[in-house]
């Protein structure tokens, strides 16, 4: 099933789980924040298994085996096993077998389980530039120096095939926002004036990967990101279902360019079995179950009605969504004022 173009927040007759045959579900703020459960969690994805959904996790993040994700889902009630797991790593290396061949040399950066997930695919790992490797792939560490980085500038400069397990900027920490493998990759490339090919969200070898892996025909993405997730699955021309347990914000979402807008939204996971009611449009309104949303003077948001909150979130980014308040914008973010709106749906 391929998205309906320009189509977003969709209802559903039925539930999401068994519309689509696999969720592909993101990790941290979707499932789990850190070491513990989202509320609620682990009790929306039995209730979706329970009605035939399939599961899949699915992580940027390159630095744990899957075996230890899967160990960690279990301790916080999430039945998995190691197959149920796809990592960036394992993006990353069928990259390289794609593009070089099995057999073929590599210099790794990055954690002991790139390295593992990278010799599992039938790939030789070297330990210099000298060595002259087919190709290099770089992924996060903290352990990474810049000797490291050092090895993957002259590998790249002799013209090894470059491969970065993700892009992301920043690592979210308990301490704050610190440098991720995007910003070690950005070192390199600055270096070399070279650009490495990304496995992770929201490019598309992990989604072809995980597509792969859980024999999917009909998925669908299930994140909390917009530029990550949820862009990933509309370049995938693939479902997507954005829950708001994570990074995103119901302000981020009213601003999205078009490229970031989800199929569905839910407040959590519940969403994978609870119906929606389908959004109509009328005389340049929204109406969603009780509410009512329109663009007015000053590309200001009115919302009168009531009912669900959910709903009325709905109706306030049908009625945005639809507005040509982004036409002039370079960005492609909308300039909408929906305060007054989401103050009256007590989410803000």
């Amino acid at each position: 099933m391929s998205r309906t173009p320009n189509r977003y927040v969709l209802g559903t007759t039925q539930p999401l789980a068994t519309r689509y045959d696999v969720a592909l579900l993101d990790l941290d703020g979707v499932v789990y924040l850190g070491p513990d459960a989202i509320t609620g969690a682990a009790a929306a994805l039995a209730n979706a298994r329970n009605v035939g959904m399939r599961l899949t996790f699915v992580t940027n993040n390159a630095s744990r085996e899957p075996s230890m994700v899967a160990t960690h889902l279990n301790e916080i009630g999430v039945p998995a096993t190691a197959d149920d797991v796809v990592t960036s790593s394992q993006a990353a290396a069928q990259v390289l077998v794609d593009r070089c061949g099995r057999g073929a040399t590599v210099l790794v950066v990055g954690s002991s389980a790139l390295r593992a997930t990278v010799e599992r695919a039938g790939l030789r790992i070297v330990a210099s530039a000298g060595d002259r490797p087919d190709a290099v792939v770089q992924g996060y560490s903290p352990d990474v120096r810049y000797a490291d980085l050092a090895e993957v500038a002259l590998s790249v400069r002799a013209g090894a095939f470059w491969v970065a397990t993700n892009a992301d900027s920043t690592l979210p920490t308990p301490r704050g926002l610190l440098p991720g493998n995007g910003a070690l990759v950005a070192a390199v490339a600055t270096a070399t004036g070279r650009q490495p090919i990304v496995a992770g969200k929201p490019q598309l070898p992990l989604h072809a990967e995980a597509v792969r892996r859980s024999a999917a025909t009909n998925p669908l993405v299930v994140g909390d990101r917009l530029d990550t997730d949820i862009e990933g699955a509309n370049a995938a021309d693939t479902d997507s279902l954005l829950v708001l347990t994570g990074v995103t914000g119901v302000s981020d979402l009213i601003s999205a360019a078009p490229q970031l807008r989800p199929t569905y939204i839910a407040f959590d996971l519940a969403g994978l079995v609870d119906l929606q009611p389908e959004v109509e449009q009328a005389g340049g309104a929204a109406r969603c179950a009780g509410w009512s949303a329109a663009v007015g003077e000053g590309n200001t948001i009115t919302l009168d009605g009531d009912g669900p909150a959910l709903a009325g979130l709905r109706a306030v980014l049908v009625a945005g969504w639809s507005t040509d308040a982004d036409s002039s914008s370079t960005t492609g973010r909308i300039n909408l004022d929906a305060g007054a709106a989401l103050q009256r749906l007590g989410l803000r």
